[in-house]
């Protein structure tokens, strides 16, 4: 399945990959980039300044690489110092990462909307040395929960405002980059450094506890990109839309260095919101996208389709399935079958509008950071719209499996990138060993032996199955929660906190896969009379559970309970039941722990009614 402009062909596109063994490190792709295509285009992004979409050449890129590299090297960092980037997706964020890794320095990247606590956090674990941040209000949260702690030394910070020059002067760790930087900076070489070298320390949250800090080399992911690109064709007229955060190793990776090594250009849209402009706008050939991005669209589909004749309804519905068969014709999974007759004039009334809203040369959309619903790809798939689902872990730099576009199998989460190998373990456990594999956590050798053995094979956590070679993602060993813009939400510490109300007698929480989380909630039979009562409410009816004041009154009680943790930790619905889940009715075992799997499926339709607006 291939979509671009009906006067384009891909056979007027042409390669340009630079090899991995002569790139050896990351900022090593960057020169050899450089020196091979200096006048074409690296870069597009909007420039609030001017109201314009500008552009950047590679030779351009590197003379703004050359002078934050002077800067840093006078602010006398040594190689294996730590540098944390707090941006926005722009190209100063490519910028500051290779001036960095030009001097052996080793990168930290925080998230913009991440709490300020773990920030500071993860400031203080790496040490980092030198901060660039993006403004100064998110320098001033930082600041606080920065309390005493000698972390950063330097900050530099990308606004120019009044605000931002308050900050400075209140702060004599802060500076402004545009008094920072030098005029221009001098030409490097390319510098012969260790390729098994740490490059990035990339911080992950776990199930409990402080995130950890996964040690990526650049071996780790020059082998990463250089594997993808022999699964999926690259070319240099491709041209990217970024829009998940550079901080996610997926999108790093796949929008960042992959066009490097590739010679395609990245443009940064503008916010989520103007998405859809932007598409319009850059009319990308390639993007990379959590499912959340499809469900969304999905979702407005459906609702626009609620509102329209039922004979156009049927159109859509007919339109789908021809396009699902022409898919799986195309593939040759399927016979040739009469209703494909009608595909030119289906896809001309629903595939092409669909297609259009996306920029109309889309030729693959890469999804990933958690389970896509087949359901949703195959909507998408029958309109022609090639997405294609991948799989890994930020300890895989990240990906370990992708589908190629001539085997896309949409329920699978694609084939083993070259030099990955793959077992199932105990508990179906999938295990990976190859070159992307990380190093292992910062400072934290027993979380890394916990995952890492010695022979270099790497636990998952997630249950798989290889079905020929695709692999199949079938569940998670742990109870951690992948929301689908891929979030990972640990439930465990959230139920307990909730357990200590005691109105809640049990409690589960649910969101794998969905945007938002829910709760099944057990009452307290004794606290649950006084409750009805104060609710006006019949505590032996049923119904009472369903009480529309009483849902709100729960669900205050559950803001209140987790008003300390983190942002995710936001319950949208509830089910309520005063019926126990016990060893009796199978629900927990001898040794009263809940069993999640079978809670899950009991109250299966109490859980669809409650993603009712997720559908």
């Amino acid at each position: 399945m291939t979509t671009i402009d009906e006067d384009e062909t891909l056979a007027d596109w042409s390669e340009d990959l630079i090899p991995a063994e002569r790139a050896q490190t990351l900022d090593g792709l960057f020169h050899q980039r450089v020196a091979r295509s200096p006048d074409r285009i690296a870069y597009r992004w909007y420039a609030r300044a001017t109201n314009s979409w500008q552009a950047m050449t590679w030779r351009e890129t590197a003379a703004q690489v050359a002078r934050w590299r002077s800067a840093l090297d006078a602010e006398g960092l040594v190689a294996g110092d730590r540098v944390a980037i707090l941006l926005r997706n722009c190209p100063e964020w490519i910028v500051i990462d290779q001036a960095a890794l030009s001097l052996g320095l080793v990168t930290v990247p925080l998230y913009t909307d991440d709490r300020a606590d773990n920030a500071a956090y993860i400031l203080n674990d790496a040490e980092v040395k030198l901060l660039v941040i993006q403004d100064a209000r998110r320098f001033q949260r930082l600041a606080q929960a920065l309390d005493n702690q000698p972390w950063p030394l330097r900050a530099v910070l990308m606004e120019q405002t009044d605000t931002a020059m308050r900050a400075r002067a209140a702060d004599p760790r802060l500076v402004a980059a545009v008094d920072w930087l030098p005029a221009s900076g001098s030409e490097w070489d390319q510098h012969q450094a260790d390729p098994h070298a740490l490059a990035t320390i990339v911080y992950t949250s776990g199930t409990t506890g402080r995130p950890k800090g996964v040690m990526l080399s650049h071996r780790n992911i020059l082998s990463n990109v250089d594997g993808a690109l022999k699964i999926f064709k690259v070319f240099a007229q491709d041209e990217f839309l970024s829009f998940l955060p550079l901080s996610h190793m997926l999108e790093r990776t796949g929008s960042y260095y992959l066009p490097m090594m590739a010679g395609a250009s990245v443009a940064y849209a503008r916010s989520v919101t103007q998405l859809g402009e932007d598409l319009q706008h850059i009319r990308p050939t390639l993007m990379i996208a959590v499912p959340r991005v499809f469900e969304r669209v999905h979702a407005r589909i459906r609702t626009q389709l609620s509102t329209r004749p039922a004979l156009l309804r049927r159109l859509f519905a007919l339109a789908t399935e021809v396009g699902w068969m022409r898919f799986e014709h195309r593939q040759g999974r399927r016979d040739w079958h009469p209703l494909l007759l009608l595909w030119p004039l289906l896809r001309r009334l629903f595939a092409r509008p669909v297609l259009s809203k996306l920029g109309g040369r889309l030729r693959a959309a890469v999804s990933g950071g958690a389970p896509l619903p087949f359901g949703v790809a195959r909507v998408f798939i029958g309109l022609d719209v090639p997405i294609l689902q991948g799989y890994g872990l930020t300890e895989t730099s990240p990906v370990i499996s992708v589908n190629p576009i001539q085997d896309n199998r949409p329920r699978s989460v694609g084939v083993l990138l070259p030099g990955i190998q793959a077992r199932i373990g105990e508990e179906d456990e999938l295990q990976v060993k190859g070159p992307g594999n990380m190093l292992g956590y910062w400072k934290n050798p027993a979380a890394t032996a916990d995952i890492l053995d010695a022979d270099g094979w790497l636990r998952t956590g997630d249950q798989a199955r290889i079905d020929g070679r695709h692999l199949h993602i079938i569940g998670r060993i742990k109870d951690v929660l992948v929301l689908s813009n891929g979030e990972k939400v640990p439930p465990t510490d959230m139920e307990l906190a909730l357990g200590l109300d005691p109105l809640f007698e049990q409690v589960l929480i649910i969101g794998e896969g969905h945007s938002y989380l829910t709760a099944l909630l057990v009452l307290n039979s004794d606290l649950w009379l006084e409750v009805a009562r104060e609710h006006g409410l019949d505590p032996a009816q049923p119904a009472s559970l369903q009480d529309a004041s009483l849902i709100k009154y729960v669900q205050q009680r559950i803001r209140q309970v987790l008003v300390d943790f983190p942002g995710y930790a936001k319950i949208r619905r509830v089910t309520i039941t005063l019926e126990p889940w016990s060893v009796e009715n199978g629900l927990m075992t001898p040794t009263m722990k809940i069993k999640r799997s079978q809670v899950i499926n009991r109250y299966q339709s109490e859980i669809l009614e409650m993603y009712e607006l997720d559908s």
